[in-house]
C-alpha cells in the first residue's frame, strides 16, 4: 500500500522519469511521445516512437537500448516517415504504434495510426529488422485507433483489437483476418461503462496484450467526461486466451493516472498514455512506456502476478452474450 494513496500500487513510475524527449533527439523534434516497445532477440528494448514536428505532423522513430531505461541510441533520420503519395490516409502523418512479435512469420506487426482528411484510420505494416518496412496499408477504415495484433493465430485467423467510433459508441472491438490484409469477423470485446464510472465515456486499446497462463492481459484507457474536460485513466481486464472476444475479468477501478509533473504539464497536460510494454527477463516485471502530457516518454513497471490478483480481488466477471 501506498501510505499517500490508501489504495494498492501496481504501476512505479522510474525515477528516471522522464526517459526520453525532444531534446534527446538527433534531428529537430517537436515532441516525442506515445512509444510502441518490444524487446529484440538479443534483449535489446526497441521504443517506436511517435515524433511530432512544428506542423503538427507525425512520424515514427525508433530508439533502442540494452537496459530499456537509458544510454538510448536512437535513429539518425525517421524510422517510417508518412507515405502520402503511396498512401493518401498517411496525410497528416502516422502515429501511436503498437508492436507485436508474430512468431510464424518470423517479423514483427506494427499497427499503427493513420491520419488524414477522413479520419484517424488503423494501417499495419510489417518489418523484420524496423530498418525496411513492408506496408501493408489501411485495415480498418476511419474513424478507427488504438489498435493491436495477437501474436499467433485464433482458430486459424490472425486478430486484431482496434477501437472504432460507431453508433454504438467508443469501444474495443476484435477482428479476424486470413492473411493480414483482409479482416471481418468483428466483435465487440470491451465496452464503455456508463453513468459516473470512470471509464463511462469511451475505453481503449493502450499497449498490446500480454499472454498469460490465465489469460490475455489488457491494459486500456477509460475516459471520463468531467467540468474541466476529458480525463484519461487507466484500467485492466483479463480475456480469455483462445476466445479472446470473451471479457473473464475487469476491473471495477482506475489503477494509473496522470500525476507526475511531466505527465501533468506538457503539450496536452494530464495525460500518461502507454503504447508498449515489454516483459522482463523475469517473465514476471512488465515495464510500461506511455507518453506523458503528448510531450515526453516515461516508464512505469508492475508485476504480472500482481496484476491478475488485483483483477481477482476487484474485477467483475462479465457476462457474454
Amino acid at each position: 500500500m501506498s501510505p499517500r494513496h490508501q489504495y494498492e500500487v501496481l504501476l512505479h513510475r522510474h525515477e528516471f522519469n522522464p526517459i526520453l524527449s525532444a531534446a534527446d533527439w538527433p534531428y529537430p523534434a517537436h515532441t516525442v511521445f506515445n512509444p510502441g516497445a518490444t524487446r529484440l532477440a538479443d534483449g535489446t528494448t526497441l521504443l517506436l516512437c511517435r515524433v511530432e514536428d512544428r506542423r503538427g505532423h507525425s512520424h515514427l522513430c525508433a530508439a533502442r537500448s540494452a537496459n530499456g531505461v537509458d544510454g538510448w541510441t536512437i535513429d539518425a533520420v525517421p524510422t517510417l516517415m508518412p507515405d502520402p503519395k503511396q498512401y493518401p490516409e498517411e496525410l497528416w502523418g502516422i502515429e501511436d504504434a503498437r508492436i507485436t512479435y508474430l512468431p510464424e512469420l518470423k517479423k514483427y506487426a506494427v499497427c499503427y495510426t493513420a491520419f488524414s482528411k477522413g479520419g484517424p484510420g488503423v494501417a499495419l505494416a510489417m518489418t523484420e529488422d524496423f530498418k525496411t518496412f513492408e506496408r501493408l496499408g489501411l485495415v480498418m477504415q476511419p474513424d478507427d485507433k488504438d489498435a493491436a495484433m495477437l501474436p499467433h493465430r485464433i482458430d486459424g485467423n490472425w486478430a486484431m483489437l482496434h477501437r472504432p467510433m460507431t453508433d454504438l459508441g467508443a469501444h474495443v472491438w476484435i477482428s479476424y483476418s486470413p492473411d493480414l490484409t483482409n479482416w471481418g469477423g468483428h466483435k465487440l470485446v470491451l465496452q464503455a461503462r456508463r453513468g459516473a464510472w470512470w471509464d463511462a465515456n469511451k475505453v481503449g486499446l493502450s499497449p498490446q496484450l500480454v499472454e498469460t497462463p490465465r489469460g490475455w492481459l489488457m491494459i486500456y484507457h477509460g475516459v471520463r467526461q468531467t467540468a474541466s474536460g476529458a480525463l484519461y485513466r487507466l484500467g485492466l481486464a483479463l480475456l480469455d486466451l483462445e476466445h479472446p472476444d470473451q471479457v473473464l475479468r475487469r476491473g471495477d477501478m482506475w489503477v494509473f493516472g496522470p500525476e507526475a509533473s511531466y505527465e501533468c504539464l506538457g503539450d496536452v497536460g494530464y495525460v500518461a498514455f502507454p503504447c508498449g510494454v515489454t516483459i522482463g527477463d523475469d517473465g514476471d516485471t512488465l515495464n510500461v512506456y506511455y507518453g506523458a502530457a503528448d510531450t515526453s516518454i516515461a516508464l512505469a513497471t508492475g508485476s504480472i502476478k500482481q496484476m491478475l490478483r488485483w483483477l481477482d480481488e476487484h474485477g467483475m466477471a462479465v457476462k457474454t452474450d
